[in-house]
């Protein structure tokens, strides 16, 4: 490089110095809007160049979260590494951004904010940055164009008034260095990471630690923010966690942590928020945020309980009576139409509660055959390993899922009639009910335990699927088994299954209270609010028991 050269940019450098605001983070507002826009933007033929320095007294200071402002948080790293989707399961929000698997999906910076959820304050404001494509050759170019005596804002803010940092609103290049680069996706990273208080540091974990990605994190040290790496796809047998972990700490960075955006973990958010705490001097924000999170999780699992226990309470009041002479056969099948709809309406309840909203945008449980499985399918009852109490697995039976042993004999249907229709049990215990030919139909206790088990499975599902996953595959998550091949695997380990509440014979007492109350269920009366309202105080009751079930399991 020509030293005359070098000395005159370094002498202009230094003229632009003395028109800068005083403070010490002022050197880092250089631009604080992250975008830029059609109205703000020059265009080519304007004669007003975007090299030029803005007027300091336009440029804000930038203030930081001891200011009392909410957490500036960039999300940066190379292409196609799941920064928006992380964000998407942050934010629990699967129209956030786009996702799609291809490099440069994200051209623009986009913000999202974090809020206390019952004060409405903005606690973490996040900021989706484009993917860093060319690291290395921006490095030279820093090399070759910058002093290497100045700090790293410098050098940085230095590269963002050059031609070949700036775009148009399109995101067409309209500026280029000699060679024909142009790094104008690399600016927009680097204007966020300067007017941010830190940043987090996307990694596939799948990924090889190769050179580029060594330049990339030395570009992000430049600004002089605190960075922490986040492994995303950690699940995959393909990780090199390792590896990376000790090209960080050569880099002093000795904090990351894990977040898979598709296999969630509720204590994987928990520790990122925790890690980024313990870098910063005013980590107040943060904690606030933690406290509000764990708070808004463990409500999200107690309203969810209730959904469940709601359905079952509903299902198990369920009653139609007939005459003893009647058919059967219509009635049973209306019933197992009823809870059919029934079921469904309480797993879009549950999608719903934890905002798995379209499945256009985002794969949900429901695609997936375990969920879509008829609940009086003889082999579901089968794959879920539970029998009726005469021993004989249910789903052998016919298929229909209904239990009417007896109600088959009195009829005078033949005992055949018991096989053809399960899921209902007759009750014939009532004098009256005997003098008057009448015979009660309710759903049968194996029935009740397969809905309830199949409900807690999709609530567990939910609970371990992040908001980014665009194919139904990506829910399984450690130690889930899909029924599909157990159902027809009569090999199956029986610890492998789904572990069901409560045995079969023994239904909880808020269940057995329920069939005595046929004015609790509106597939039985047609009265949707006056029937919830009568069964609230067993929905909460019965909510508690299956916590209580599923953390002893």
């Amino acid at each position: 490089m020509n030293h005359d050269n070098k000395q005159n940019r370094d002498d202009s450098y230094d003229n632009r110095e003395n028109n800068k605001p005083a403070g010490l983070f002022a050197d880092k507002a250089y631009e604080t809007a992250p975008i830029i826009n059609a109205e703000s933007a020059p265009h080519p033929q304007n004669p007003q160049k975007l090299s030029e320095e803005p007027d300091p007294s336009t440029v804000p200071l930038k203030k930081t979260i001891a200011s009392g402002e909410s957490l500036k948080l960039a999300v940066v790293g190379h292409t196609n590494t799941g920064k928006t989707s992380i964000l998407r399961t942050l934010l629990r929000d699967v129209y956030f951004g786009e996702v799609k698997n291809e490099a440069a999906t994200t051209r623009h910076v986009e913000r999202a904010q974090l809020t206390d959820s019952q004060t409405g304050e903005v606690l973490v404001t996040l900021y989706d940055t484009p993917g860093l494509e060319d690291a290395s050759g921006l490095m030279d170019w820093l090399e070759e164009n910058t002093a290497s005596r100045r700090d790293g804002i410098e050098r940085l803010q230095q590269f963002l008034a050059a031609d070949i940092a700036q775009a148009s609103d399109d995101g067409a290049a309209y500026g280029y260095d000699a060679q024909g680069c142009d790094y104008s996706q690399e600016a927009k990273v680097v204007r966020q990471l300067l007017a941010s208080d830190m940043a987090i540091y996307v990694v596939d974990a799948r990924e090889p630690v190769l050179g580029k990605y060594k330049d990339e994190l030395a570009i992000l040290s430049w600004a002089a923010i605190p960075v922490m790496p986040v492994f995303n796809f950690t699940d995959s047998q393909d990780a090199n966690i390792d590896d990376w972990q000790t090209m960080l700490a050569r880099r002093n960075l000795h904090i990351s942590t894990r977040f898979d955006s598709v296999a969630f973990e509720f204590e994987d958010e928990m520790r990122l928020w925790q890690n980024l705490a313990t870098m910063l001097t005013h980590s107040e924000r943060l904690e606030q945020l933690m406290a509000r999170r764990a708070e808004n999780w463990a409500q999200l699992y107690d309203e969810a309980n209730i959904i469940i226990a709601d359905f079952l309470l509903n299902v198990a009041a369920f009653v139609r009576e007939i005459g003893e002479d009647d058919d059967p056969m219509p009635v049973l099948q209306q019933m197992q139409e009823a809870v059919r709809q029934s079921e469904r309406t309480m797993q879009h309840s549950l999608l719903n509660l934890y905002k798995f909203y379209d499945n256009a945008v985002a794969a949900t449980p429901l695609e997936l055959q375990a969920y879509q499985q008829d609940p009086f399918d003889p082999e579901l009852l089968k794959s879920y390993g539970i029998r009726t109490t005469s021993g004989a697995a249910a789903g052998a039976l016919l298929g229909l899922g209904i239990d009417a042993a007896a109600l088959g004999t009195t009829l005078g249907l033949g005992a055949a009639i018991g096989g053809i229709a399960g899921g209902l049990l007759s009750n014939t215990s009532s004098i009256a009910d005997k003098i008057t030919g009448v015979k009660r139909l309710y759903i049968d206790p194996a029935t009740l335990t397969l809905l309830a088990t199949r409900a807690i499975d999709l609530l567990t599902a939910l609970r371990h699927r992040g908001h980014a996953a665009t194919d139904a595959t990506q829910l399984l998550y450690k130690g889930e088994t899909t029924f599909e091949a157990s159902a027809n695997d009569d090999s199956t380990d029986e610890t492998s299954r789904s572990i069901t509440p409560w045995p079969t014979h023994k239904l909880p007492s808020e269940l057995k209270k329920a069939r005595g109350k046929p004015q609790w269920s509106s597939l039985s009366s047609g009265k949707s609010e006056q029937a919830q309202l009568l069964r609230s105080d067993m929905a909460w009751s019965l909510s508690a028991k299956l916590q209580s079930n599923e953390r002893a399991n």
